[in-house]
């Protein structure tokens, strides 16, 4: 399991009075038909931070309580993307240890205090990069959110490691900076 995603689990009774396990048995008792309705639900009436709501949410979609199952996941039939993956989240550990990994079914939210990335293996051969820089010029690299929608404001596709550069690095550390 990554990580930050355990500590983060293993602080939920104490930042939010119940653990995972108290969290999901509240959540099977709702019928909610969007992700929004069960936000709601766990902020305005528990109280819960976005980060924690958004990862109880996620965690209790999810038959499996591994995370780590849930980026496994997302690579089968993908496996050549895997090092591009794994490189992106070695470079964002670097940026702070405030940093969450939320695995979800399709892609990895990146989040400090507010989201700032998402790293979502979009084909066989592409992993793309959702960033949130709010006011920031698209470029022919830098493009629009596309799929993304509101999640993030830009996108960059990915095929290799090699397009991993200091542009990229530039980027994503700006939106990390950002996410407070």
């Amino acid at each position: 399991m990554d990580p930050a995603l355990k500590t983060m689990i293993d602080n939920m009774p104490e930042k939010t009075g119940k653990s995972l396990k108290e969290w999901k048995a509240i959540l099977k008792t709702k019928t909610f038909t969007k992700h929004t309705e069960a936000m709601n639900f766990l902020k305005k009436e528990h109280g819960v931070t976005h980060g924690f709501a958004n990862t109880i949410i996620h965690l209790s979609k999810e038959s499996s309580d591994e995370p780590d199952d849930l980026v496994s996941n997302q690579y089968q039939g993908k496996e050549a993307l895997i090092p591009i993956y794994e490189n992106l989240i070695s470079i964002v550990e670097k940026f702070g240890d405030d940093i969450i990994q939320t695995p979800k079914k399709a892609n990895v939210s990146l989040i400090r205090k507010k989201q700032f990335a998402l790293i979502q293996p979009s084909t066989k051969t592409r992993i793309d990069l959702g960033i949130k820089l709010k006011d920031k010029p698209y470029t022919e690299r830098l493009g629009n959110s596309g799929p993304f929608g509101a999640m993030c404001t830009h996108r960059v596709q990915i095929t290799s490691k090699e397009e991993i550069d200091q542009e990229l690095i530039d980027w994503l550390k700006e939106a990390y900076d950002k996410a407070i």
